[in-house]
């Protein structure tokens, strides 16, 4: 699926739509892998650190090896900065970094928990919302490319589950994250998009009612969120071209 998001409008947005104090400024009007974006995660808190899992007997390989989850509290929120394309942590280098960093644009759902690249981010539960105003696809069905906007119908901003890392080496530090994606091949608008002969991809994208438990959901549980969303609440429209 594409790489390209609209990002919110305007900075009361991020308030009314997730409930988080807005940005002091907007950044560009739309991101692309290994520029700077937005993304929503549970506010940093050194007493949440989590300490390393002893596994029970039976336990599956998941959770033998997840971190210590923390007795339940109250979820905060908050909104940060990073480079749109994952940097897993053992990356050796920023030049490795950013050539790894657009290929994790975007990530696989059922390949999060497993991949080499984000299996440890997705075990330390480092979720996170990315919001958008829209998403772009190509629409191969005349054969030619033809760039399309995807937005809801209501015109209100989207979250789209993801995962984000931060990656250090001396006094280097980069922030990133991955958008999730679920497969469309059945879905009554997404599957029109895409080259033919693959498979359909779209984002994660998140009920509003879910933001919360999203991010604080338990490991096993977190696949739950995982589902494609209507067609019905979405809204398609080729782009202009200038």
């Amino acid at each position: 699926m594409s790489t390209q998001y609209e990002c919110l409008k305007s900075p009361d947005l991020y308030a009314e739509a997730f409930g988080i104090a807005p940005p002091a400024a907007l950044l560009g009007k739309e991101v692309w892998p290994r520029q700077p974006g937005f993304f929503i995660r549970k506010a940093l808190v050194a007493a949440e650190a989590a300490l390393p899992a002893t596994p029970e007997m039976g336990a599956d390989a998941e959770a033998a090896t997840a971190p210590v989850q923390a007795p339940a509290s109250p979820l905060v929120m908050a909104l940060a900065q990073g480079q749109f394309g994952l940097v897993p942590t053992w990356v050796k280098s920023a030049s490795d970094a950013k050539l790894r960093s657009t290929k994790l644009a975007v990530t696989r759902y059922e390949t999060m928990s497993t991949a080499t690249a984000t299996r440890e981010t997705w075990l330390k539960g480092q979720r996170c919302i990315i919001p958008m105003q829209a998403f772009f696809e190509d629409d191969w069905r005349s054969r030619k490319a033809v760039p399309t906007r995807i937005a809801r119908v209501d015109g209100q901003p989207m979250g789209v589950a993801g995962l984000w890392e931060c990656w250090t080496q001396g006094d280097e530090e980069i922030v990133s994250f991955t958008l999730l994606t679920v497969n469309a091949n059945s879905h009554a608008l997404m599957n029109r998009y895409g080259q033919n002969g693959n498979e359909k991809r779209m984002p994660a994208i998140l009920n509003e009612g879910a933001y919360g438990a999203w991010l604080n959901a338990p490991l096993d549980k977190a696949r739950e969120f995982m589902r494609a969303y209507p067609a019905n609440l979405l809204l398609a429209n080729p782009v202009q071209k200038k």
